[in-house]
């Protein structure tokens, strides 16, 4: 595998406060929404939607930074504050942590590949990775990997994100362990029984990407995905940097034992190819209409890879290659999520772009399950008929 030099790092100056505990920091006063629209028949319930923060009731969001767009649409606002201790406004154009969404960029990047011959969709992983995966396992494809469908068990980890995870925030955990985990523990299932959503394929797809390019994942991200869509805020920590470099709001975790902190300062380098990417919501609607318009994987493929379910034996499918399937109440969905503690990211649009929405929450739980109340807010308010 090629050794990771990590050249798609930001070099940009930190801000914002040291993370730590909060006890006696400054109560902020809810922050004025910042809002920019042009022609959306749902803006009123927009605005509502991320009026109020920060949540100093439940401390549930601390901001919201939204953009709604499609034909005839352009909305974008923001709301809540760049960190507590100040009560200052947040930032509209702030970098945040965009979790799962990265799953969206490394899903491109093998299908691009796939188009120039370079990865055979239907070819094994252990044929490109010989000697990763153990004689437990059977044949897995490359298709099942991004379709989450392989097998793989998930990986080690430095803890709950509500638990001790915040205390080992800044050690390291790399995507080789994490992968050996995984591998040691045995296969769930045989490949293309059912799917099971979750990191270790995408990990094990970045090791892939960097197999056939001979390149770092991150300087493939930058030329092929970030640098063509002009996604110039875009960029992977240097490694096991636990910061956000350049402006952002900070991001707070409620922990299990009730305090609130400061948890924006975090070695995310275990997620990797999976979640690692730091971004902005301009820079994710760059790559949504990028997408979607055929302007990074060709048309065919994204329609038969990232816009068709997989066929299983169990259960009902809802990931393609890197997004969601959504349908309710006549309406449907491309959708990919993502949160990592103190952020939670949506990227989602109709099929034919006629509605989009890209948002940033800063929200104090954002691994639970249940959604948060403003995201709810936000997603009710966009896609109203």
């Amino acid at each position: 595998m090629h050794n990771r030099v990590r050249t798609a790092c930001a070099a940009l100056v930190v801000l914002g406060l040291a993370a730590g505990p909060l006890a006696g920091a400054a109560a902020a006063s809810p922050a004025t929404t910042v809002v920019r629209e042009a022609a959306d028949p749902n803006a009123k319930a927009l605005r509502a939607a991320i009026a109020d923060l920060p949540d100093l009731s439940d401390k549930d969001t601390t901001a919201a930074l939204v953009r709604v767009g499609g034909t005839g649409r352009s909305w974008h606002g923001s709301s809540g504050v760049r960190d507590l201790a100040t009560g200052r406004a947040a930032l509209e154009h702030g970098r945040f942590r965009a979790g799962s969404t990265t799953k969206v960029v490394t899903a491109a990047i093998v299908l691009q590949l796939a188009a120039k011959g370079e990865v055979d969709l239907d070819g094994h992983v252990q044929t490109y990775l010989p000697g990763l995966l153990s004689d437990a396992f059977k044949p897995i494809t490359v298709r099942q990997l991004l379709t989450f469908t392989s097998g793989l068990k998930p990986g080690i980890s430095l803890g709950a994100e509500d638990g001790e995870g915040f205390e080992n925030r800044y050690k390291t955990l790399t995507p080789e362990e994490v992968v050996a985990s995984s591998v040691a523990k045995g296969p769930a299932f045989d490949p293309g029984y059912r799917q099971k959503y979750g990191n270790i394929d995408y990990t094990v797809l970045g090791m892939l990407i960097e197999k056939i390019t001979d390149d770092s994942y991150e300087n493939q991200a930058a030329i092929r995905i970030f640098k063509p869509l002009d996604m110039r805020r875009t960029s992977f920590p240097c490694g096991p940097d636990p910061r956000i470099h350049g402006p952002h709001n900070r991001g707070y975790q409620k922990l299990a034992d009730g305090r609130l902190v400061d948890a924006t300062e975090w070695n995310m380098s275990d997620r990797w190819a999976a979640g690692d990417m730091i971004s902005t919501t301009a820079d994710l609607e760059r790559l949504l209409f990028g997408l979607f318009r055929g302007k990074v994987v060709p048309k065919p493929l994204l329609k038969k890879e990232m816009l068709t379910l997989p066929k299983v034996e169990e259960g009902e499918p809802t990931m393609s290659a890197g997004l969601q399937y959504y349908e309710k109440d006549g309406l449907t969905l491309w959708l990919k999520s993502g949160s990592r503690p103190g952020y939670r990211t949506m990227i989602a649009t109709t099929p034919d772009l006629s509605r989009t929405l890209v948002h940033s929450i800063n929200a104090t739980n954002a691994k639970a399950v249940a959604m948060n109340p403003v995201e709810e807010r936000i997603l009710r308010a966009a896609f109203a008929s």
